[in-house]
């Protein structure tokens, strides 16, 4: 078959409605308002709450700006609603029926105006703030920053922690400071408005009617004070049992096949369930303080109520008030009342979202621990001489993995790592790939200690192959241009026939019908086999086509057949490279320029195959013991 039959590319873009048009310009231009792609202001987001949230809010402060200002308008409106209400009645005692739209006519105007025009003007500007602009573009910022400072963490930040839980902070912190941050403008126009304006209108009426609503605020902030706290201590208890929930059932996902193999279903459950129990039982210590808030203010309230209500119709009997003033107070007091209701579900919303940020800061805003120096120039390789000099590593402990060591590759030489497991063979091409710092000596490629240049440089100059190929869940194109980028369609199959993968790719399918190399390999390529994911390894680094190349137990998952089938490929590819090989059959290697064996971190020996099965040390053994004495070495 034909290789471009199975390299159309697929461009994917939105369809437009039908029904877009010019009526959609408005959302669209609020839409547009954030860009949520922009640089984050610091190279990592502040580890304190409140820093925090002021980190993001800045970066969208003439939205949240206008939103305040649209707010204050907003909850104005709302109270002069309710002072027309007392006004009405006050105007239709006081006129005759036949003269009132005359006398009154202009004035009952500008009230329709404000119920008809402004009041739904403010509401539509209110709801296009929030649902257009702050509550999926904030979000989206605050998600992509925290996602690409992730992504900067190093190898053991996510060796460290559950994939799951990382991925569910990074996606609870974008919603929590969005919804707390919105919340907390609406509410604060609200209570300020109202308590001030209602505290104003009592008072036109009479002062009296003052002192059942001071009494009931001084309360229903000691109740907020008293409670609130105790909701967002609890939050935050209740978030990381969650998030801890979320990593043990990814967990389990992910591998799945080592769950059904051990059948382990059972176990697993159990895993999943005192998690859940965990979760349970935190979330329910958070909903007894949210309930005994909820009894407290609603008793309040009721007095509230039945005090300021007595309290005008005295006042009337005492021909104090009007029956206008008795409909504001009774009015305003029930608004006040139901508002208070929003206002508890509100704050405690918002100290429950402080809460999940704060569970989140405990992922997001750790330091990254390897990073570029200031004006870290690029790697430049011409030669490819790689030198190991007095290198020590051994993982923050005090000793072990690798001491002193001394190795130098030569441009262009190919080596074979050699040794027992645990001496430290991968340990030192992760140091090499700067996945951990050295922590004692430097590492010098053509000259250039790596720790002073960029990262992205140094592992775009170096080509790896592992035993253990992890594809991502994507299509097999995708994982390919991995290797690299605007690889032409004919790159593409030209690396794919070199490393044997085309006898099998224009095979493949997956359940949504794409086949050949828009078929998608599952997670981790577990749709493939073994041999199948090395072959799409070996062509990823063919088209990478780096100077150094790493090879760790690159052939290890094919059969015989198969290897000796790319063998001649892996010969093509190791050309002009300096190699380092790393396997555990030694026959694969044994044909290197130099063969290095470690023992505990240090060289124990080097030479060629020859002289170190001359020299009969732990090298002649691990052969003897592979081979039996029957496989020779031309």
């Amino acid at each position: 078959m034909s290789g471009r039959r199975f390299f159309r590319r697929r461009s994917y873009r939105l369809k437009e409605s039908p029904c877009a048009g010019e009526e959609l310009m408005l959302y669209r231009r609020f839409e547009k308002l954030i860009d949520i792609f922009r640089d984050a202001p610091t190279a990592a987001p502040p580890d304190r709450v409140l820093p925090f949230y002021t980190y993001y809010l800045k970066q969208v402060w003439p939205s949240f700006a206008v939103l305040l200002i649209v707010g204050l308008f907003g909850a104005l409106i709302e109270v002069a609603l309710f002072s027309y209400l007392s006004r009405i009645i006050d105007l239709t005692q006081g006129t005759p029926n036949v003269d009132f739209f005359k006398v009154h006519g202009v004035e009952l105007a500008w009230m329709a105006v404000v119920a008809l025009i402004l009041r739904p003007l403010f509401l539509a500007l209110h709801d296009l703030l929030v649902h257009q602009t702050l509550s999926p573009s904030l979000t989206s910022l605050i998600r992509w920053q925290n996602h690409s400072y992730v992504l900067k963490q190093s190898l053991n930040f996510f060796q460290n922690d559950f994939a799951g839980r990382i991925a569910q902070r990074i996606m609870q912190t974008g919603n929590s400071l969005r919804d707390s941050a919105v919340q907390a403008v609406d509410a604060l126009w609200h209570v300020l408005i109202y308590a001030i304006s209602s505290l104003v209108l009592f008072a036109e009426a009479d002062w009296r009617l003052m002192i059942p609503l001071l009494t009931w605020i001084a309360a229903f902030i000691g109740a907020l004070y008293y409670f609130v706290p105790r909701v967002k201590e609890r939050s935050v208890v209740s978030s990381d049992a969650r998030s801890k929930l979320m990593g043990r059932i990814v967990d389990g996902y992910t591998n799945i096949t080592t769950l059904k193999l051990f059948a382990h279903t059972n176990f697993e459950q159990q895993y999943a369930r005192e998690a859940i129990k965990e979760q349970t039982e935190k979330a329910q210590l958070a909903g007894r303080v949210v309930t005994s808030m909820d009894v407290a203010i609603t008793s309040m309230n009721g007095l509230l109520i039945v005090s300021t209500t007595g309290l005008a119709l005295w006042l009337w009997t005492q021909s104090l008030i009007t029956v206008g003033a008795i409909a504001l107070a009774t009015g305003l007091v029930i608004r006040i009342v139901n508002m208070s209701g929003w206002i508890m579900w509100v704050v405690t919303g918002i100290f429950e979202n402080i809460g999940m940020v704060q569970d989140g800061l405990q992922t997001i805003s750790q330091p990254v621990s390897i990073t570029d120096r200031e004006q870290a120039k690029p790697l430049n390789v011409a030669r490819g001489e790689v030198r190991f000099d007095h290198v020590d590593f051994h993982y923050g402990k005090k000793s072990g993995i690798i001491g002193d060591l001394n190795l130098t590759i030569k441009p262009g030489e190919k080596i074979g790592l050699i040794g027992p497991s645990g001496a430290g063979k991968s340990t030192l091409v992760n140091l090499l790939l700067r996945l951990y710092d050295v922590q004692g000596g430097r590492i010098l490629i053509d000259g250039q200690n790596i720790a002073e240049v960029g990262q992205e440089s140094l592992r775009e100059r170096i080509g790896m192959i592992t035993q253990d190929t992890s594809l991502l869940h994507r299509s097999i194109r995708d994982n390919l241009l991995y290797g690299k980028p605007d690889a032409t369609d004919a790159e593409l199959w030209e690396a794919v026939h070199k490393a044997r993968a085309d006898e099998f790719i224009p095979l493949l399918s997956d359940s949504e019908g794409r086949t050949g190399f828009d078929a998608h390999v599952g997670e981790r390529g577990v749709k493939l086999s073994g041999g199948q994911r090395q072959r799409i390894a070996i062509a990823r680094v063919l088209l990478k086509d780096a100077p150094i190349l790493i090879m760790d137990e690159a052939t290890s998952a094919l059969d015989s057949e198969v290897e000796a089938a790319i063998q001649e490929s892996l010969e093509t590819l190791m050309q002009g490279k300096t190699v380092i090989a790393i396997a555990h059959r030694l026959s694969t290697i044994a044909r290197m320029d130099r063969l290095v064996v470690l023992e505990k971190g240090k060289i124990a020996e080097a030479g060629s195959h020859a002289e170190l099965l001359a020299h009969g040390g732990l090298y002649a053994r691990l052969w003897q013991h592979q081979t039996g004495g029957f496989v020779g070495i031309d």
